[in-house]
C-alpha cells in the first residue's frame, strides 16, 4: 500500500512537472510575444490577436492544451506549496530563497492567471487592444499585471532549472550552475518583454 502511494505521488509530481514545461511554457511564450506586438501599436496587436482567433479548432486547443494543463499544474502546485517543508537546514541560504520563491510565485501566479482569464478571455468581450488598456487603466490593474507577469516568468525560469535537474538533463554542479545563469537570463529577458508590452498598453490609456 505504501509503495503504491509513493508511486502515485511520483507520477503526480512528474505530470505536474511535465505539464508545467511543455504546454504551459509554450502558452506563456506565445502570450508574451503576442502582447509584445503592442509596442508596435494598436493595429499590430489587434492583427496578431485576430490571427490567433482564426486558428482552426481553437476551442479544442485552448481547452485540452492550455486550460486543462494550467488547471492541473495550478491545483497540484497549490497542494505542493501547502505540503512542502522549507528545508531551512538542508540546503544553502540561496537555494532556500529560490525554493520559497518558487512556491510563493506559483500561488500568486495561479491567482493571477484566474483573474486574468476572468477579466479578458471570459469577460464576454472580444479580446483587443482597448480591452487590455481598460484593464491597466487603474493603478491596481496595472501593478497587478506587472507583478503577475514577473512572478509568472520567474516561476517558469526557476521551474525549468529544477526540471532540468529532476529529469536528468543537467547532471553535476557545473551543468546546474550554467543552467542557473541561463535561466536567470531568460527571466530577465522575458520580464523585460512582458513589462514593455504592459507599458505600451498603459501609455495608450
Amino acid at each position: 500500500m505504501a509503495n503504491n502511494q509513493v508511486s502515485r505521488e511520483f507520477l503526480f509530481r512528474r505530470m505536474h512537472s511535465l505539464l508545467g514545461v511543455i504546454p504551459v511554457t509554450l502558452f506563456l511564450f506565445i502570450h508574451l510575444f503576442t502582447n509584445s506586438s503592442a509596442t508596435l501599436g494598436e493595429s499590430a496587436f489587434n492583427e496578431r490577436v485576430e490571427f490567433l482567433e482564426t486558428l482552426p479548432f481553437l476551442p479544442f486547443i485552448e481547452f485540452f492544451f492550455i486550460f486543462l494543463p494550467l488547471l492541473y499544474h495550478g491545483v497540484y502546485g497549490m497542494y505542493v506549496a501547502y505540503t512542502s517543508g522549507y528545508n531551512a537546514g538542508k540546503y544553502s541560504w540561496g537555494r532556500n530563497v529560490f525554493f520559497v520563491l518558487q512556491r510563493t510565485t506559483g500561488v500568486f501566479t495561479f491567482i493571477f492567471v484566474i483573474w486574468h482569464l476572468w477579466t479578458t478571455r471570459f469577460s464576454g468581450n472580444t479580446p483587443n487592444f482597448d480591452m487590455v488598456t481598460q484593464v491597466v487603466d487603474s493603478p491596481f490593474g496595472y501593478w497587478f499585471m506587472i507583478i503577475g507577469t514577473v512572478a509568472a516568468v520567474f516561476h517558469l525560469a526557476n521551474g525549468l532549472w529544477g526540471f532540468f535537474i529532476h529529469w536528468g538533463i543537467t547532471v553535476g554542479p557545473r551543468a546546474q550552475r550554467v543552467s542557473a545563469y541561463a535561466m536567470m537570463g531568460l527571466f530577465l529577458v522575458l520580464s523585460a518583454v512582458g513589462v514593455a508590452a504592459l507599458n505600451a498598453f498603459y501609455a495608450a490609456v
